[in-house]
């Protein structure tokens, strides 16, 4: 039984979209000639040697890598069989929300309810984001709004233009940035919004026509540009910010795809009678609060882990490893077993065969309810190959990664890692970025869903651009998990206009106060605000706390040099009694316009603080990043 994902184009006079089918097709590869599972429209190897003796990195996916994809998908479909015992699958459909309920879905999960229900959430919390938004991002709201307001028009939802040119709001404020001549084609600018970019480029500043390549050395060594107050990765903000830096992603997405005129159209996830217990087929927050009661902290499922360790104790340099399907009768007979014993430490894994093993590894991906990379952003995964240029194609992955939810982007990325490292041994194993994009492409893209008719064209065309999906993800998983400064900005700037509201607010009950109770005692003297705000900064030094270390206080030097790496040596160099590993600290920014961030221990304090300058900045445990 083979589950695909398809996406088919459809034309009309209007407009041109791509929708996302989800097939379930228990036969697609089954030959009428001989009744017996083939893939039929995949090519011959016409040279009679085993694939991966012809790959190299100079090689098109298309003329060469494809035919291990199809090898792949028919070993899928053949592990399948044999299954007839088990309880037959729910048949499901997904629906694309109807035109206005689709745009109302999109704002709500931005935080824009309030556009067309004032009872959705605070209204100010709402100016505050609208606020910090750029020219193109605003216009992708603009462009959502516009289309519920000409649906409701009898409700008086108010005019876009009546919102956009509120005082405060950047329409009048945001020009459009000209990327610079001298800026190398390989840096990924993070202070610039994506979308502002594509757009300078439509408009003709970086006019070229860049041919996309399909092979690995051929993909530019892209670089991010060099940030003094630090990158930001995921999971180094608080739940607080990162509700911020989601809706700010979505927004930005929109846009990007906006300057291109790509249409997304988004599917709901299915309410799924799932497993609830268990391994294999239990939805990723199931298996991960049954794993962290075991072990509190855990990010990546205690199987998956396990898999990936056994797999490389036998040695990354196997040959054909990922490649070579392991026996399905033992595949079979060891999920049945690793099902009952894994738990309880009763499993032997000494008697586990490596291919078997990495069978399944990709056994588990495949078996997980819902899609890995989530049935909400499928389509924008497949519509990220439709950008003009691969700078482009990389910055859109790059949010599209950032949407995911936290349990599916913490497993893509331990995957992502363990690929790369089977990569690192391509010289014994044979298997180079093209070669485990392929293998591992159909795992990823399929998964349950209902049958329907494509075409061959449409087979074809899935199959290479879920590959170069996957290439692009292993390739850039460096950059791939990193907020944009310019995203961070956002969100330090909605946090100031909070903290304004806030203050204003405060001030109001204390003067109330100070009325309520001036006649009959007179307040304290208050000590000038110069005074109150002073701290040790301006003295040319920060104080640093450790409350979880028994440190009160921890005076140090700012210089221009000083980075956060050299504060952390400096706590332990001075806490010799602390028995942890460096990697187990992070210096934290708390506070003033962040609530609160692990600092790249490339950061540099005095640039810091200058951006947030009534920051605390405290040294802590650091649990799994």
């Amino acid at each position: 039984m083979v589950w695909l994902v398809v996406f088919i184009t459809h034309l009309n006079p209007n407009k041109i979209h791509t929708e996302l089918v989800l097939i379930l097709c228990p036969s697609f590869f089954l030959s009428r000639r001989t009744g017996r599972n083939s893939v039929q429209s995949r090519p011959k190897n016409a040279s009679g040697k085993p694939p991966y003796h012809r790959c190299n990195s100079q090689d098109s996916l298309d003329e060469l890598f494809m035919d291990e994809y199809w090898t792949e998908v028919e070993n899928i479909t053949l592990s399948g069989e044999g299954k007839g015992d088990a309880e037959p699958q729910e048949e499901v459909q997904l629906k694309v929300p109807d035109e206005g309920e689709q745009e109302k879905a999109w704002l709500t999960e931005a935080g824009l309810a309030t556009l067309f229900d004032e009872s959705a959430s605070d209204p100010e919390d709402m100016m505050g984001l609208l606020f910090t938004l750029t020219r193109t991002q605003a216009a992708a709201v603009e462009k959502r709004f516009e289309t519920i307001r000409k649906r409701n028009k009898q409700h008086h939802i108010p005019d876009v233009r009546d919102i956009f040119k509120l005082p405060g709001t950047l329409e009048s404020k945001v020009s459009l940035p000209q990327q610079s001549v001298s800026e190398p084609e390989t840096d990924i600018n993070l202070e610039l919004s994506f979308s502002d970019q594509a757009l300078s480029y439509k408009e003709g500043s970086k006019a070229s026509s860049e041919a996309l390549t399909d092979t690995d050395d051929k993909l530019p060594n892209f670089k991010l540009s060099r940030d003094k107050t630090g990158l930001t990765k995921m999971g180094d903000l608080s739940p607080q910010d990162m509700k911020k830096v989601h809706r700010l992603v979505l927004i930005e997405m929109t846009a990007l795809f906006d300057t291109a005129g790509i249409d997304l159209k988004a599917h709901k996830a299915v309410k799924l009678k799932v497993k609830e217990s268990g391994l294999f087929g239990v939805p990723l927050a199931t298996l991960l609060e049954q794993d962290q009661r075991r072990q509190p902290g855990t990010k990546v499922p205690i199987i998956l882990q396990r898999l990936i360790s056994h797999i490389e104790e036998e040695g990354l340099g196997t040959e054909g490893l990922l490649r070579i399907p392991g026996s399905a009768t033992r595949v079979k007979a060891v999920h049945v077993e690793l099902e009952g014993k894994f738990y309880e430490g009763l499993f032997s894994w000494e008697s586990l065969k490596q291919h078997d093993a990495a069978s399944l590894l990709k056994l588990f991906i495949r078996e997980l309810p819902h899609p890995l990379l989530t049935v909400e952003y499928l389509s924008a995964f497949m519509a990220v190959l439709k950008l003009p240029t691969k700078k482009q194609q990389l910055q859109a992955l790059n949010l599209v990664v950032l949407l995911l939810p936290e349990s599916s982007r913490d497993v893509l990325k331990a995957l992502m890692e363990f690929f790369q490292r089977v990569i690192d041994h391509k010289e014994q194993n044979k298997m180079t970025l093209n070669n485990v994009a392929v293998v591992m492409a159909p795992n990823i893209f399929m998964f349950k869903g209902f049958c329907n008719k494509i075409s061959m064209q449409q087979e074809l065309s899935m199959a290479t651009e879920t590959a170069n999906i996957v290439r692009l993800l292993i390739r850039y998983q460096n950059l791939l998990w990193t907020i944009p400064k310019f995203i961070m900005n956002q969100v330090r700037k909605q946090n100031t206009e909070n903290q304004k509201k806030i203050s204003k607010d405060r001030a109001m009950r204390k003067l109330l106060k100070k009325i309520s109770y001036d006649r009959e005692k007179p307040e304290k003297q208050e000590k000038p605000p110069s005074e109150v705000r002073a701290d040790s900064s301006s003295h040319g030094f920060i104080r640093v706390q450790a409350p979880q270390f028994s440190k009160v206080s921890m005076a140090v030097q700012l210089t221009e040099e000083l980075q956060a790496s050299d504060v952390l040596s400096r706590f332990l160099s001075q806490k010799s009694s602390v028995s942890v590993k460096r990697e187990a600290l992070c210096l934290y920014e708390i506070g003033g316009n962040i609530k609160e961030r692990c600092l790249d221990e490339d950061t540099y304090m005095k640039d810091l603080l200058e951006l947030n300058p009534s920051a605390k900045w405290v040294i802590k445990w650091v649990i799994q990043r």
